[in-house]
């Protein structure tokens, strides 16, 4: 693959993903306007996450069976009209059907590139090097979507009032979905299997017979809790400590941003390091930050806290990608990305409600230093992980 054609693929996911991200702050924005209450407001925002959670696995199957421009042109076409039915019908039923839609869509966008990428590199090297890549976009669009949303609902709501801003901002949203299509239909399909409907019908959950690959999910779910735990105590610590609500912000805003930083570094550190020393080492720092963070009281040692964390986690994803690259059957490796995607968004629609149940019964400050417990505890699994260098291992050992 080029980098030309890698850059394509990340950018394509930058404005796909920015449709779901720009949503995601304009739905909840509108229905607070129309006087809906926090738990709708909250309700709306797990769907984006929650179609995810049912389409992960199929996604993932169609893929593999139908290489990128097929599944990428559902994903395109599910955000499209998400958007443009926000824009003429600016209802909650509406947003929230534009929330699954666009959520289905940005999800089977990470399946299908992340497939296409890890089957496109030619080497361990070069595989970690294109999802440290890829994994830019996310935080890119995680910037943009918001920010470019929050822009234009501001700006054209001075001018046209705030229904019709509204309206403006879904509109532009829906031209991103344009903007990745242009970029995917050029991109080279690499051999895939195509459907054969008198073939035996093949079970995602085989996968999990694999040891690896269920280690790899396993370290992988215990980054992905440690961030979503992360991302909801914060707020509860800092409001116990009387830090203000721009305070708290920040903090959160230098997580996000080291982060981003962190992954635009990573195509470097993927040169020099293999993947388990980048998880172990995220592993002990997630440790001994999360031991910390409860024993911390000014904002400018909750933001340090903040900034380690968010560079150590935003290692984690593309070495884990890589990883399940090279434990899985090529043909069916758009299956296994399904799976992590799919605990990943059940595990972020679910660890905020178990942390908030632990943290009424015994304080935030203990919910930080059990999540520090049970990832030391998990630590050692990463050196269970068995791979052999630029060789995929067998199907039938799965």
């Amino acid at each position: 693959m080029s980098r030309t054609e890698l850059l394509r693929l990340v950018f394509a996911q930058i404005f796909l993903h920015a449709t779901m991200t720009g949503l995601r702050l304009a739905a909840p924005l509108l229905a607070l306007s129309k006087g809906y209450s926090a738990g709708a407001v909250g309700a709306l925002i797990a769907l984006f996450a929650l179609s995810q959670i049912f389409l992960a696995i199929p996604a993932g199957k169609y893929a593999d069976h139908h290489g990128v421009r097929r599944p990428m042109g559902f994903a395109v076409l599910a955000a499209a009209v998400a958007l443009v039915l926000a824009t003429a019908f600016p209802t909650i039923p509406v947003l929230c059907l534009g929330a699954m839609l666009t959520g289905a869509a940005a999800g089977i966008t990470v399946i299908v590139l992340q497939r296409h990428i890890g089957r496109a590199a030619t080497s361990n090297a070069q595989r970690k090097q294109f999802f440290s890549w890829l994994a830019i976009a996310p935080a890119i669009s995680n910037f943009i979507g918001p920010f470019g949303a929050g822009l234009i609902i501001d700006h054209a709501g001075q001018a046209s009032g705030d229904l019709l801003a509204y309206r403006i901002c879904f509109a532009v949203l829906a031209v991103l979905p344009l903007l990745t299509w242009l970029l995917v239909m050029r991109v080279r399909e690499l051999p895939f299997e195509p459907y054969d409907p008198k073939a035996a019908p093949t079970h995602a959950w085989d996968l999990l017979k694999s040891a690896n690959f269920r280690y790899i999910l396993f370290v992988n779910w215990l980054q992905s809790a440690s961030w979503d735990i992360h991302s909801f105590l914060v707020p509860i610590l800092g409001y116990e400590r009387g830090l203000s609500a721009s305070t708290i912000g920040t903090i959160l805003g230098a997580f996000a941003l080291a982060a981003a930083l962190i992954r635009m570094a990573l195509p470097v550190i993927a040169a020099r390091y293999s993947e388990k020393r980048v998880i172990a080492a995220s592993c002990i720092i997630t440790v001994g930050v999360f031991a910390i963070y409860p024993m911390v009281s000014h904002a400018a040692e909750m933001v340090v806290c903040a900034i380690v964390l968010g560079a150590s986690l935003g290692c984690v994803q593309p070495m884990v990608m890589s990883l399940l690259t090279q434990v899985t059957p090529a043909h069916r490796q758009g299956e296994a990305l399904g799976i992590r995607l799919m605990f990943i968004n059940a595990s972020s629609f679910l660890m905020p409600m178990v942390a908030g149940s632990f943290g009424a019964l015994i304080g935030v400050g203990a919910v930080f230093w059990v999540v520090a417990s049970i990832v030391a505890v998990g630590t050692p699994v990463v050196g269970k992980i068995q791979l052999r260098d630029n060789e995929m291992p067998p199907e039938k050992n799965l």
